[in-house]
């Protein structure tokens, strides 16, 4: 049987991120208080994380409203008018709500309305999963400019006395968006997951168990020693598959920009991809704490504002949390 033959839609060639934008949390909250509940020190926090303070939303602030105040950032150092922003993407773990999504309302707050919005759930990899799919939706022409956002408000979900991860997170979100460009500005991404270790991080307990009167309130924990040994072996591999498909060599970054889940792994990160000293390597957890989605995001925005030359530069970016799920890139730099 003969049928019609259907149109595609094809894209630009390249795209690239046009502007960073960034919202941390109201309170700055230093490792003092919170050392009471888990019976630690100030200097134990340090030594393990690299964290000395870390920022969190005060109760009436929500995750959507960090979100939002990133992406009119965002939007206003692109220059793009927001009413030709087709996509909206919201990585997050931490909304309030299941549904309605995050990026339906951002989109209609920021003047991107009728924007396909939906938001994507992959933890810490959720920024560079939402990457690589603004990257495929303009490039295949399904969408002109998307607005990528990272946004958490993780202090929700945190247990004061638990040990593995509560002092470790932090509220924020991170915005860019991503139009074409008549060069490569966004890599091939690596990506992927592994199901098998579902339980080294991740919540406790689930809504159901919570209504049902069975559990507390669900938060986040860790199983530290496998996620610090995931992080920094398989990562690495990742990390280096990434410049590869990239078809670039570490010394030719501007910057490294890992998730910012604990200083010890960024560090020992460098090691392994033996980065000479003039790559900059971000470090914003040392007062930002982490932010899951939005760490990647937040990075990049304190780097710029803190070495500017660093624009048009190449950075390597990797996420990798809950799933437990990966995902690493090459881009250029706004």
């Amino acid at each position: 049987m003969s049928h019609p033959t259907l149109q595609q839609s094809h894209g630009p060639q390249y795209t690239r991120i046009l502007g960073v934008g960034a919202a941390r949390g109201d309170l700055i909250v230093p490792n003092d208080d919170l050392i009471g509940p888990i019976n630690s020190s100030d200097e134990w926090i340090r030594q393990r994380t690299g964290i000395i303070t870390r920022t969190r939303a005060s109760d009436e602030v929500q995750a959507v409203d960090l979100a939002a105040d990133a992406a009119r950032e965002a939007i206003e150092k692109s220059g793009v008018d927001p009413k030709l922003i087709d996509a909206v993407i919201v990585a997050t773990i931490s909304n309030g709500q299941q549904t309605p999504s995050m990026s339906a309302v951002v989109a209609d707050r920021v003047g991107a309305n009728p924007a396909a919005a939906y938001d994507v759930n992959a933890a810490c990899a959720g920024y560079p999963y939402a990457i690589a799919q603004a990257d495929a939706l303009i490039r295949s022409g399904v969408a002109h400019y998307a607005l990528v956002i990272g946004a958490e408000k993780l202090s929700d979900f945190v247990d004061p006395t638990d040990r593995t991860i509560s002092f470790l997170l932090g509220d924020g979100a991170g915005a860019v968006v991503v139009g074409p460009s008549d060069f490569p500005g966004i890599s091939r991404t690596v990506w992927g997951s592994d199901g098998s270790k579902a339980g080294a991080v991740g919540m406790d307990h689930t809504l159901q168990e919570y209504r049902r009167g069975e559990a507390p309130w669900p938060t986040l924990r860790q199983e530290g020693q496998t996620v610090f040994r995931w992080a920094v072996w398989d990562m690495a591999k990742v990390a280096e598959e990434a410049l590869d498909a990239a078809g670039v060599t570490s010394d030719q970054l501007a910057a490294f920009i890992p998730h910012q889940a604990n200083m010890r792994i960024i560090d020992e990160f460098a090691k392994q991809l033996k980065l000479p000293d003039s790559v900059v390597i971000a470090r914003d957890i040392e007062t930002t704490g982490n932010t899951s989605a939005a760490s990647i995001p937040l990075a990049t925005h304190r780097l710029l504002q803190e070495h500017p030359e660093l624009s048009g530069g190449l950075a390597l970016q990797i996420g990798f949390g809950a799933g437990l799920v990966f995902g690493a890139q090459v881009v250029v730099l706004p």
